[in-house]
């Protein structure tokens, strides 16, 4: 009976014992796992090094502009436009009214057109000032300022274009070019030299066609 006895403590230590060293093991697995996640979670600090925020700043958030639409019209003048050339050897004289003040007046246009644009009837609605640029510069800035003035619905408009005093042999070189040019826009009616308050013989007034005739 007695040897019964020590057997079953026996067992029951063993058993104990077992339970023991199994929870150990369970222990150590666990830990072995728990080492494994965080050397994961720290595989990029490893790899880059240590890292810092960005400091935080304002930001403006701008909603990208849209390309504005053409009129196929818009294009078209355009594309008339790179064929345009305006001759510096266009002969005017026989188109121009020289009396005591030049004057231009398209045909079919009256002589009353041109006097009340030199008595300053018409209000003048824009101007270009072609100073300081060379025959190219001043062409072409020319002949774009009278397509916006045309666009914007403009009837008189100024240029200016100095009395050429600036110029070698104070030749007004730049005055007869722009008579020249202007004469050869379908755009302009009729053109006068300005009155002294509006710049006398450095500039001339010049009315434009209705949009919708040209």
């Amino acid at each position: 009976m007695k040897s019964k006895s020590l057997q079953d403590l026996d067992a029951m230590r063993k058993k104990l014992a077992d339970n023991a060293k199994a929870n150990e093991l369970a222990e150590q697995a666990r830990i072995a796992q728990a080492k494994r996640a965080e050397a994961e979670r720290n595989l990029f600090t490893r790899a880059v090094g240590k890292v810092s925020p960005i400091a935080n700043q304002e930001r403006v958030w701008s909603a990208p502009q849209r390309p504005s639409t053409r009129p196929l019209q818009q294009d078209l003048d355009d594309e008339a436009v790179m064929h345009e050339s305006m001759s510096d050897e266009f002969d005017i004289s026989t188109l121009l009214d020289v009396d005591d003040q030049l004057s231009f007046r398209r045909p079919g246009i009256g002589t009353d057109v041109t006097r009340k644009l030199r008595k300053g009837e018409w209000s003048i609605q824009g101007q270009i000032d072609l100073h300081g640029l060379r025959s190219d510069e001043a062409r072409n800035a020319m002949g774009q300022f009278i397509r916006d003035a045309k666009r914007m619905g403009w009837r008189c408009v100024r240029v200016v274009h100095g009395k050429g005093l600036g110029s070698p042999g104070k030749e007004p070189v730049l005055k007869s070019k722009v008579q020249r040019w202007l004469v050869q826009k379908n755009e302009v009616l009729a053109f006068v030299q300005a009155k002294p308050s509006d710049g006398g013989g450095g500039a001339l007034l010049v009315l434009l066609g209705p949009s919708q005739s040209i």
